[in-house]
């Protein structure tokens, strides 16, 4: 299900900002992007990432890449995991649903072309340039950019509630962290 914006004043802020962030996403060179980690969701090299921050560890190099947007996302509350996502033109995610119990997901557009949409659940929205979806991940959802561009968003993972994160979301996501840890090691990326 999508969920409004509007209920996290982090999503203003990041709407404010996000030709900084576009700034530095367009300075990365293409090679520092690597496939999505669950090449079953996508066809050949579709879907690409390039991360800031996974299940709370920073990933110290990349954000001296990007300080601007590091230091964005360091202020979101219960902020978990964060960076960039490029959807290759005509191409699709097919449907999945996250493992992350405890946490929504917001994309941030900043590359969004005609035809790029996400469908959570039984609704279907077109990304925009400057604007925030959110969303829980742990509903089926699936992506499409049925453009000639690439499709690019900050990709962010915060607590649903994080003044007052019930201990039973910590218990499921330590289960979430390891099993991700496991499907990394299985597929052969660092961790």
């Amino acid at each position: 299900m999508f969920v409004d914006p509007a209920d996290f004043s982090f999503t203003d802020t990041l709407s404010k900002r996000w030709r900084d962030i576009e700034r530095e996403f367009d300075a990365l060179p293409p090679d520092v992007l690597f496939p999505w980690h669950d090449r079953r969701l996508y066809d050949d090299e579709g879907w690409k990432a390039f991360g800031l921050y996974a299940f709370g560890r920073r990933i110290a190099a990349n954000c001296e890449r990007c300080p601007e947007t590091a230091r964005l996302v360091e202020d979101i509350p219960g902020m978990q995991t964060a960076g960039f996502s490029r959807l290759g033109s005509q191409a699709h995610i097919r449907p999945h649903t996250g493992l992350a119990r405890g946490v929504l997901r917001c994309h941030l557009g900043l590359h969004v072309a005609e035809g790029c949409e996400l469908r959570v659940g039984s609704e279907t929205r077109p990304w925009r340039e400057g604007e925030c979806l959110v969303f829980d991940d742990t509903t089926e959802h699936e992506a499409w950019n049925r453009s000639d561009a690439g499709r690019v968003v900050l990709l962010l993972d915060f607590k649903r509630d994080p003044e007052s994160f019930h201990p039973k979301y910590a218990l499921l996501d330590w289960v979430d962290r390891t099993r991700f840890r496991v499907f990394q090691r299985l597929s052969g990326r660092p961790g």
